[in-house]
């Protein structure tokens, strides 16, 4: 179980690298507005609140893969610490924008499956 909480805990934490280069590197590309919904305007005036909030998502995914790499160090009480405190807030922050806005439904639940599985398999395997 742990094993498999591991993988998919880096594939969350590999998603949400891929998130923060598209909020805080490509905001303004056609690529990214079009995977976000937004339009030139839009996305040149919250520009700035991207590039800040792909860090947060950059943030979550260094704490994880910080977790992982701790249990393969034989470090499983930090590594485990570590993964569900980061996978645990991409899931949460996964629910936030389910709740808040329910026509990114579809994002939310890209955003928080990988974590919430990896959350689920880590508690089962502890």
């Amino acid at each position: 179980m742990t094993a498999a909480a591991l993988v998919l805990a880096g594939l969350a934490a590999l998603l949400h690298v891929y998130i923060w280069v598209m909020e805080s590197l490509t905001w303004t590309s056609p690529r990214t507005r079009a995977t976000f919904g937004t339009s030139r305007e839009e996305a040149e005036a919250t520009k700035e609140l991207a590039f800040n909030q792909g860090f947060y998502n950059l943030f979550l995914a260094i704490v994880v893969l910080a977790g992982v790499g701790a249990h393969l160090t034989d470090e499983e009480t930090v590594g485990t610490t570590l993964v569900l405190t980061g996978a645990g807030s991409m899931v949460a922050a996964g629910l936030v924008l389910l709740l808040s806005s329910p026509d990114k439904a579809r994002a939310a639940l890209t955003q928080l499956t990988l974590p919430l599985v990896a959350v689920a398999l880590l508690l089962v395997g502890l």
